[in-house]
């Protein structure tokens, strides 16, 4: 009998405006989190992880991976290029309806999986995105947290995918280094808690706070 999962999706924006120390930072957070997550024992038991990047396209960096097993690569960024988060969310649901496990008679089920997503600006690919974000609420996620990262990121249009939309007010090593240890602590909890996966988050650190 297979084990059970906590499937968990990160998608990053990697568009042009990223470039420089936002996507330095961006780099060194995933970095920090992937160490945290593997000295929870909880979550090495459970967390499967996958990466998704998203500029003029969308990109599956890893598909859904055992944590001992991740290892996340240098994320790099174009010199230019559009935001399509549309693109993002509708690979995101293939991957779920092809990874997530079911329950059957022969097996247990995954746990519902957890998303969390970041960008810096708004979707380019406005109808795409209103139609995956659609898609996204008929799969039975336990918890989407969006991340409206720096001035420029369109709170309003994250809030169309999820009530749990974090702000950061700017774009630097140490608010991209708050987001990700509470992302880490946000999949740990869940990896504890089993079947209520995601149904309740850690207090934010610092300077995070939920958008209003």
């Amino acid at each position: 009998m297979s084990e059970r999962r906590l499937p968990v999706y990160i998608l990053v924006d990697t568009s042009g405006s990223m470039r420089g120390e936002p996507i330095h930072a961006l780099n060194v957070g995933l970095k920090a989190m992937e160490q945290a997550l593997r000295r929870d024992p909880f979550a090495l038991d459970t967390v499967h992880l996958s990466l998704i990047t998203f500029d003029l396209e969308a990109r599956e960096v890893f598909p859904l991976t055992p944590l001992d097993a991740v290892r996340i690569p240098e994320i790099e960024v174009p010199s230019s290029g559009a935001t399509f988060l549309g693109a993002a969310l509708d690979l995101l649901v293939q991957r779920v309806d092809r990874d997530v496990r079911r329950g059957s008679e022969t097996q247990h089920g995954d746990w519902r999986p957890m998303v969390f997503v970041m960008t810096d600006g708004a979707p380019s690919d406005t109808q795409a995105y209103k139609e995956a974000v659609a898609a996204v609420k008929q799969r039975d996620f336990a918890r989407i947290v969006a991340c409206a990262a720096g001035p420029k990121a369109r709170v309003e249009a994250l809030r169309e995918l999820t009530d749990t939309v974090v702000s950061l007010d700017t774009l630097d090593g140490a608010m991209f280094a708050q987001f990700f240890q509470w992302v880490s602590g946000s999949i740990a909890a869940g990896g504890r808690s089993g079947r209520t996966a995601g149904d309740s988050l850690p207090a934010l650190p610092g300077e995070l706070r939920i958008a209003i």
